[in-house]
């Protein structure tokens, strides 16, 4: 075998000459390779994910509804309920994912968002009517299941774009949507300064609106290898710990110093540079990949090999998952009979499963748990007789814990699970049994215990996601991932329910009725229903900490049931489909140019 040199080298020159460097058409090339790529994807994900979490503000807003609409405490929790029921249960946007792309699925929740919450906000500076109970947490689960779409439409086509990064890539994407609720606090306080039923109106128009900007932008694209890959997720990891630093800075500054509504915009603009800066990491990975598509034209000799027998081009091979049933089994196919682990589950395959059982029962005990905290952040904070400063202190301590959670357990769990194959579930274990020690602080009001249990529960709630649908993606595949991604989340409402509006939304009401009595008052019609003092929450939070507890057992079981799984190599199948696009983009590269050089003889 010997190589042609000099028909090469002048190939090469040949090119070169004829191409040139035209700089108007290269700059309109570069531009159209950057909006296109797949790291433009990410960042406009991360765009949607920052602004998609509306939910996680119920705690600012919720006084506004109570008192214009005069509920009690076990009403209220109502309107929670189904706020988390709509947020969680996308079973309808993962069905729609699986037949429709995901633009579709993003303007189907750029609607609902603005119409749920337009109408939350129309009640509540009554500019219509008092609506019924049953209205308002209609609107509500409308508004709030908006979330389900934004999180389908883009985190589970990054998740299909990235194959081998799960963890890090839902880690990132989750850890913008829990830091959205800090920076929306500081975009509306600079555009509303301290209206917070303007808060509404804006969590109703601003995540519709950037939802839409995306529509062409998120899609699916064949998932190449690229040697950096992991380096370039490092990369917007450092500028997020930047924002969420910055927030936490602000948060603490103005704790402590009354902001004007101007120095509210010096510090949302700051806000929107760093949320924007992902965009020069973009810029630049996009250049390199444009770079080696001019180069691939102007030399062919990676692709081609040239022997005396003549020219042999690599052929790739057909692309295969490992198991064929599940490539030609449908959906309701085979239900008893599921595929090893790791390999494409169908949803009902992985719905009858042992596993996703309990990773169901984890998800009602440990994400149910910390949700009831942070919904009732706002009223515990009232009922333990801190200031209302701190009380909107507690909710962006929440947002930014929540986002060192998400990234913690994507980036930190995939670390450890490659270098030391320390599994998963095992990681989602821990993180439930640490959030036991948040709730025993508010159960027994430890002095200045509420700033520590909002880290604690913050990190954990947002710990549990990224960990829970890194497990669902590991262990049933990515085939049905849009659909089994949001069965998985579709658990916790069923604990936030019980746990939330059942159990401490009676037993506070329970409370605040005891007291009334006790000072000889009847409550009257529409009146709202307060409660002061320790005992408001703290049989609640007990049995909210041994539920936990519970689920942490549980989990046990299922890092008994996959500890050989994890020890393998969960990522194989990914790379080996990751080489075989390789070769094919490789082979289309030498059709090319095969088509180009006759011209430039």
């Amino acid at each position: 075998m010997h190589l042609c040199c000099t028909r090469r080298t002048c190939l090469i020159s040949t090119n070169m000459a004829i191409r040139g460097v035209d700089g108007w058409r290269d700059m309109k090339s570069l531009a159209v390779q950057v909006i296109t790529g797949r790291w433009f994807v990410v960042f406009a994900s991360f765009l949607i994910m920052a602004a998609a979490g509306a939910t996680y503000m119920f705690g600012l807003y919720s006084s506004d509804i109570k008192t214009t609409l005069g509920y009690d405490q076990t009403t209220l929790n109502l309107l929670s309920f189904f706020k988390d029921l709509g947020t969680n249960v996308g079973v309808i946007s993962g069905l729609i994912n699986e037949l429709a792309p995901p633009w579709v699925v993003l303007a189907i929740g750029a609607v609902l968002n603005f119409f749920g919450y337009f109408m939350i906000w129309l009640s509540v500076t009554q500019r219509i009517a008092k609506p019924k109970v049953w209205q308002m947490c209609l609107y509500i689960c409308i508004g709030a299941n908006s979330q389900t779409f934004a999180n389908t439409g883009s985190l589970v086509t990054c998740i299909k774009n990235f194959p081998e990064r799960n963890g890090v890539v839902l880690g990132i994407l989750k850890g913008y949507l829990g830091l959205s609720g800090a920076i929306i606090t500081q975009l509306y306080s600079a555009i509303y300064y301290d209206d917070t039923r303007a808060l509404i109106l804006l969590i109703a128009w601003l995540p519709a609106a950037i939802s839409f900007a995306s529509l062409r932008t998120v899609r699916y694209m064949k998932p190449v290898r690229q040697h950096n890959e992991l380096n370039v997720f490092y990369r917007f990891l450092y500028i997020s710990l930047g924002l969420a630093g910055f927030l936490l800075f602000m948060i603490t500054i103005q704790k402590r110093v009354n902001f004007t509504q101007s120095e509210f915009g010096v510090s949302a603009a700051i806000v929107l540079f760093l949320l924007l800066l992902p965009l020069s990491v973009v810029s630049i990975e996009e250049y390199k990949v444009w770079q080696s598509k001019r180069l691939a034209l102007v030399d062919p000799t990676p692709v081609k090999i040239v022997t005396d027998e003549g020219e042999k081009v690599m052929k790739p091979i057909e692309a295969t998952n490992g198991c064929k049933n599940s490539v030609s089994s449908k959906w309701w196919e085979n239900v008893f009979s599921p595929p090893e682990r790791g390999e494409d589950y169908t949803i009902l395959q992985a719905l009858f499963s042992l596993d996703m059982l309990i990773l169901f029962i984890c998800s009602i005990c440990g994400i149910g748990g910390t949700l009831t905290a942070i919904d009732n952040l706002g009223q515990i904070g009232k009922s333990l007789r801190y200031p209302k400063k701190s009380i909107s202190t507690f909710v962006s301590l929440v947002s930014i814990w929540n986002y060192l959670g998400r990234v913690f357990a994507g980036f930190v769990s995939e670390h450890y699970l490659q270098k030391y194959k320390f599994p998963r579930p095992l990681m989602l274990t821990l993180t439930m049994l640490l959030s036991c020690v948040g709730h025993l602080l508010i159960a027994f009001d430890v002095p200045n215990g509420l700033y520590a249990a909002s880290v604690i529960i913050g990190f954990c709630f947002g710990a549990q996601w990224p960990l829970l649908f890194a497990i669902i993606s590991e262990l049933f595949g990515h085939k049905y991932y849009a659909t089994l991604y949001n069965f998985g989340s579709a658990a916790s409402p069923l604990g936030l329910y019980v746990l939330n509006v059942v159990m401490t939304g009676h037993l506070y009401d329970k409370e605040a009725k005891k007291q009334l009595a006790a000072l000889g008052l009847e409550r009257k019609e529409g009146q709202e229903l307060n409660c002061i003092g320790i005992h408001c929450f703290k049989l609640s939070f007990i049995i909210i900490t041994a539920a936990t507890f519970f689920g942490v057992i549980v989990s046990l079981i299922l890092v008994a049931r996959t500890r050989t799984f994890y020890k393998g190599d969960i990522y194989k199948r990914y790379r080996d489909a990751a080489t075989v696009t390789d070769q094919a983009e490789m082979a289309r590269v030498e059709k090319d140019d095969k088509h180009v050089m006759p011209t430039q003889k």
